[in-house]
């Protein structure tokens, strides 16, 4: 048999080089592949989303091109939706955006209503926003995407006084960019959300999430139309929220639950307040970020739909949007506050049918010393509830939320099929309810004759039904009564018949068909 002959010198130091570089070459490729075990996507890779998605999903992706021709945003082919250019942290080699002689990258609008508008490509400069385009007509008008930032109240002065002017936002050609700025801008990478109000409505619970944050993440969630119902979404999480009108700490309610929510729901977003918004502006330089979810009280009410309802977040539902487009929001706090995702990882059969025992919370304002109900319409609600419950085995709570910790009070609502009590902040909780539970349902207590839209709409919005009680008759949509506030409103004897109450829930839990209710303005556009 013949001697296999020794490797010379020079072909063993060639096979570890070509070997080396075979090994470097893999795990560069690793390091931009890399997913945990359940398919979410490391910081590593080139997006940071909510949910999971398979490295085999990116095959089809397609590069899209506009403006002067540059690559200017991602969309899936298969799933449509539509990422930014660099779906990435910026690396230091990426800390500008320059162009030639044609002009800045052009400002593109992909999606808008009256107070909520999403920009790719939006500019900063001295304190003043900048749309660059081509075509200046193609752009909403500027009043119905942004304001002056003042308080809002009624009187024709202070109306006056929040029309935005130059110095609040500008369209400006490619030309001209250049003239202001020269060939490059700063890149600010990932989503911002923009919040262009002042402190005056966002230390509220209801007004800050069922308002802002509905209304920023269902304009943002119009992107995504692959949102399912276990909360997965190929939407990168929001790098930072701007608030340009407010100091650090204003925008907290009393209880903190603004605060605890964003953080749990977004952990990782960055917050930049009005000095940094001015710090930005006394460097003197453009700024380009990279996508900005826009929003703004005051235009909103500019929009039809606000004079409809008088709440802002109305305008931004009018987007089209997977009907599970909350999914996600919710998924991430329950999973905060230890909830897990639970009902929400029902099979679709499951959800259909509504099964599970049912669970009943009052949300009780009897200690709070304003809008109250009467003693006697108190006590015959809690009686017949408890009777409902000893009847039927229904699971009921009768709570006052501020008795219970932020954790509880939210896991509290995540579980509960039926939510009531008088009109108040507390039923801001129906936000984490089950919409996919076609049982859930919210029941308001109102002075007879009195009404007001917030939680009526905050229901419809997210397919929860909703019933308003005036004593001894109720009503629901479509056949709403007029938004009023009589005297007694905020009273302390709102009187109430506890039988009318548990006659409807009963109906709600063993008669009506189990069908789930119908989002407001929502267009179903998932599988």
């Amino acid at each position: 048999m013949a001697a296999f002959p020794h490797p010379t010198r020079r072909e063993i130091i060639l096979v570890l080089i070509l070997t080396t570089i075979l090994g470097l070459f893999l795990q560069f490729d690793l390091s931009l592949r890399f997913t945990d075990s359940k398919g979410s996507d490391s910081l590593l890779g080139f997006k940071v989303g909510f949910g999971g998605r398979r490295e085999d999903e990116w095959d089809d992706e397609r590069r899209l091109t506009g403006g002067r021709g540059e690559d200017r945003w991602l969309e899936d082919v298969e799933t449509g939706v539509r990422y930014s250019k660099t779906a990435k942290i910026a690396s230091m080699a990426e800390a500008k955006v320059k162009w030639g002689d044609e002009g800045a990258t052009r400002t593109e609008v992909l999606g808008h209503a009256p107070g909520w508008t999403i920009f790719d490509q939006l500019y900063l400069f001295n304190g003043t926003w900048f749309i660059v385009t081509d075509n200046p007509s193609s752009i909403p008008l500027l009043r119905l995407m942004v304001s002056t930032g003042n308080e809002i109240w009624n009187d024709e002065e202070s109306i006056k006084g929040r029309e935005p002017t130059e110095k609040d936002m500008r369209i400006i050609f490619p030309s001209e960019a250049n003239k202001l700025w020269g060939q490059s801008a700063s890149l600010v990478s990932g989503a911002t959300f923009l919040i262009n109000d002042p402190p005056q409505f966002l230390d509220h619970y209801y007004h800050f999430a069922a308002e802002l944050l509905l209304g920023l993440w269902r304009t943002y969630a119009s992107l995504d139309p692959t949102i399912n119902a276990q909360g997965v979404t190929h939407l990168p999480s929001p790098s930072r929220m701007m608030m340009p009108h407010v100091g650090a700490g204003k925008w907290n309610d009393y209880a903190k639950m603004n605060s605890f929510l964003s953080r749990a729901i977004f952990p990782s977003m960055s917050y930049e307040y009005m000095n940094d918004f001015l710090d930005r502006a006394d460097t003197a330089r453009a700024f380009v970020f990279e996508r900005v979810v826009f929003a703004d009280r005051a235009a909103a009410f500019r929009g039809p739909e606000f004079g409809k309802t008088w709440r802002t977040a109305s305008e931004a539902v009018t987007l089209p949007a997977s009907k599970y487009w909350w999914s996600p929001v919710r998924k991430n706090l329950l999973e905060f506050v230890g909830g897990g995702s639970g009902d929400i990882e029902l099979s679709p059969g499951e959800i259909g049918l509504g099964m599970g025992k049912p669970v009943i919370t009052y949300v009780s304002r009897q200690e709070w010393g304003r809008r109250m109900l009467k003693k006697e319409g108190h006590d015959s609600l809690v009686k017949e509830l408890k009777e409902l419950e000893k009847k039927y085995g229904w699971e009921v709570n009768i709570v006052s939320m501020d008795k219970l910790t932020r954790d509880e009070q939210i896991r509290l609502a995540a579980r509960t099929t039926i939510m009531m009590g008088v009109h108040g902040n507390g039923l801001t909780h129906l936000l984490w309810m089950n919409a996919q539970n076609p049982r859930s349902t919210v029941i308001e207590f109102f002075f007879p004759g009195g009404f007001a839209e917030d939680y009526e709409f905050t229901s419809r919005a997210l397919g929860i039904r909703h019933y308003g009680v005036w004593n001894d008759e109720y009503f629901t949509a479509p056949d709403t009564p007029q938004v009023a506030y009589p005297e007694g409103f905020q009273g302390n004897e709102i009187p109430l018949k506890g039988k009318v109450v548990a006659d409807l829930i009963v109906q709600r839990l063993l008669v009506d068909k189990p069908q789930r209710s119908q989002p407001a303005n929502n267009e179903d556009i998932s599988d």
